[in-house]
Order: structure tokens, then sequence, then C-alpha cells
């Protein structure tokens, strides 16, 4: 079985697009299988400016990410859904979740912005090490 994580917040525009970037680069460094799937439940238009400058800093780009909305099918067949302190969701039996309680980047000074960021990335490093 496919190991499957989802970052899911509402508006799909900041918290769970960083953790979606942090999730692919921490994937890609240990070489594993997984899918990684992300989502909101009222997705916005653009990923919030604050949140593409602050992965900039650290040298991810995410100019070119869109939100998008999750399904239930998608959930369903997730290994972990972690959300994003936002979240109302209905998870089925056996679906790990984390509701992890992060503030909303969107218009926060660069620094707050880095620091929800920051403490993003330790929290999916910390998830990755749990999975192995």
């Amino acid at each position: 079985m496919t190991t499957t994580l989802a970052f899911v917040c509402v508006q799909n525009a900041g918290r769970s697009q960083m953790a979606t970037a942090f999730a692919e680069r921490e994937r890609d460094r240990r070489t594993l299988d997984y899918d990684i799937v992300t989502g909101g439940t009222r997705p916005a238009d653009s990923v919030h400016a604050e949140v593409i400058d602050a992965m900039g800093e650290v040298g991810i780009d995410l100019s070119d990410r869109t939100p998008r909305a999750i399904t239930d099918e998608e959930l369903a067949r997730s290994t972990v859904v972690a959300t994003m302190g936002c979240s109302t969701l209905t998870l089925p039996d056996g679906v790990e979740s984390h509701d992890w309680a992060l503030d909303d980047p969107d218009g926060k000074s660069p620094e707050e912005a880095a620091a929800i960021r920051d403490e993003i990335e330790r929290r999916v490093v910390s998830l990755f090490d749990s999975l192995e």
C-alpha cells in the first residue's frame, strides 16, 4: 500500500502549501515512494504573497502553485492527514490525523511568516521521522 500524506487547511494558500513543499523535499531527500496531496475546504484564488516570499528565502519556489479543493476520496486513501489548526474535517477510521495548531501567515510580517514556515518545516521533518 502506498503511503499518502495529505496537508489540508481552509484556503490551501499558506500553511498547507508550505507543508506540502517541505514534504516533497523531505520525500526526495529520503528517496521515499510517498504520494503527497494538498488541498483546502474553501480554496483561495492564489497562494499568499507572504508564503511565496518566506519559502523563497529557503530556496523553494511556490509561485507556480495554485490552491485547490481536497476531495473526500483523497482524504479516505490517505495514510496521514495533517490539518493546520483550522480544520472541520471528519476523516474515515484508519486515517491517522494530526492537527497542527499554526498561525495563518496571511497578512503577517516577513519575520512572522518565516517563524511559521520554520515551525512547519520542523513538524514535517518530525512526521517523516515517525513514519520511517
